[in-house]
């Protein structure tokens, strides 16, 4: 296995380990803050812009991914040929205009043309942070500090929720996308003024059709990358499932939506602690281990809960407690795979990280909706559906995963 320099004595990048860490965790948590601030609005969005259909709501967060999906595989290829800063400060540019367009919006329809739009922005930081960790890293060490970012990004979740119904409770849902604007601007001018550029004019390639399309039947070709890339969908789809049904489930089923705000934190600091675990097994263990392990604890626990829950219910508030502990071991698994995954998938393909990281993030992303989607809309007012689809994720992920070789 290659191991790139390590980023400190690279002298490519000349920030300290921790400022590049945290830059790296902010950049990628554009997407979390995203849609984690969100979650407490979208029953009041519902009410206001969409009351005849209160499940349409559920979309304000699907359709930011399918357009974060979708532009991640612009972003990729673009950034291979132009450098890595002033792409993402492009993206960022975007994802701020369509936040403002969607504060205004006065119907449900615009305001997710916004939202898609605020996506395909978003789509920048997040694909083009990958191949900045690649540009410098490869393999198992490459795992072991996107362990390090997700675990600082993990709080993100923790505290977004909380963020955004507080901004609901002072003003209303709209400022949520002011502090998107926010956000936006801290992150992207962080990295404009204090990260220096990964990608030199001497590695970058030309903007073409034709070598994009080369670059596109290589990824595809590389071996794994394609059982990787189901994977991914497969991860991301459970957990976009978690993100769009959750709120609806504390609120109908147990009752407790005004506090799913501090709940969803409490999740989301539990599972920060399997990216530690992770950056301190990675090494040892490997990625597709770890990963694989992972995918079947999850499969497994979801199938316990939904025989607790059709079979031995318990009465409340015994019920939620159970609940709510799945909830904290199924994001657990989050520390446990994405890592490693993109890692995996990257790992032969530096040359063209870029456009690597794009191929990977835009087919496991909109792979990830077209899961989601269906499964949200089947919320009956019950667990099972999301609870059902989440074993069914975890459990062919997990035999995708054993079909890899180690790394």
């Amino acid at each position: 296995m290659s191991v790139q320099t390590h980023p400190e004595t690279n002298p490519a990048r000349r920030l300290a380990f921790p400022e590049f860490v945290a830059l790296l965790a902010m950049l990628f948590a554009t997407i979390a803050y995203s849609i984690d601030a969100m979650l407490p609005a979208l029953t009041v969005i519902a009410e206001d812009l969409s009351p005849e259909a209160v499940n349409r709501a559920q979309l304000v967060v699907t359709i930011f991914v399918l357009g974060m999906g979708m532009g991640t595989l612009f972003w990729g290829p673009v950034s291979d040929s132009y450098g890595r800063k002033r792409i993402v400060v492009f993206g960022i540019a975007i994802y701020s205009t369509a936040a403002l367009v969607a504060a205004q919006a006065q119907s449900l329809e615009v305001l997710l043309a916004a939202r898609f739009v605020q996506g395909l922005g978003a789509a920048a930081p997040r694909v083009v942070t990958l191949a900045i960790v690649r540009d410098l890293y490869q393999g198992r060490p490459m795992a072991r500090v996107m362990s390090i970012v997700m675990t600082i990004f993990i709080i993100v979740p923790a505290v977004a929720p909380s963020i955004g119904a507080g901004i609901i409770w002072v003003w209303d849902w709209r400022a949520v996308f002011w502090s998107f604007v926010i956000f936006g601007l801290v992150s992207g001018s962080w990295l404009l003024i204090r990260q220096p550029e990964t990608h030199p004019p001497e590695r970058r390639r030309p903007l073409r059709i034709a070598t994009i399309v080369a670059a596109a039947v290589e990824v595809m070709r590389t071996p794994r990358v394609p059982a990787v890339i189901a994977a991914l969908s497969l991860g991301f789809g459970q957990m976009f499932i978690f993100l769009s049904t959750a709120p609806q489930l504390f609120t109908d089923v147990y009752d407790r939506g005004a506090s799913f705000p501090f709940w969803f934190a409490g999740v989301a600091l539990i599972a920060g602690l399997s990216g530690i675990l992770n950056a301190s097994l990675v090494m040892r263990l490997g990625m597709r281990r770890l990963a694989t392990t992972a995918f079947a604890a999850q499969s497994a626990v979801s199938v316990l809960f939904l025989l607790h829950w059709l079979f031995l219910p318990l009465p409340e508030p015994w019920s939620f407690y159970v609940f709510f502990a799945y909830m904290c071991a199924a994001f657990f698994m989050v520390g446990l795979t994405f890592g490693n995954l993109n890692a995996l998938a990257l790992e032969d393909l530096g040359h063209i990280a870029g456009l690597a990281a794009a191929v990977v993030g835009a087919l496991s992303t909109v792979g990830a909706v077209l899961i989601a989607v269906p499964v949200g809309q089947s919320y009956d007012g019950t667990p099972v559906p999301l609870v059902g689809g989440v074993a069914l994720c975890s459990g062919i992920a997990f035999l995708l995963m054993r079909t890899l070789r180690e790394d």
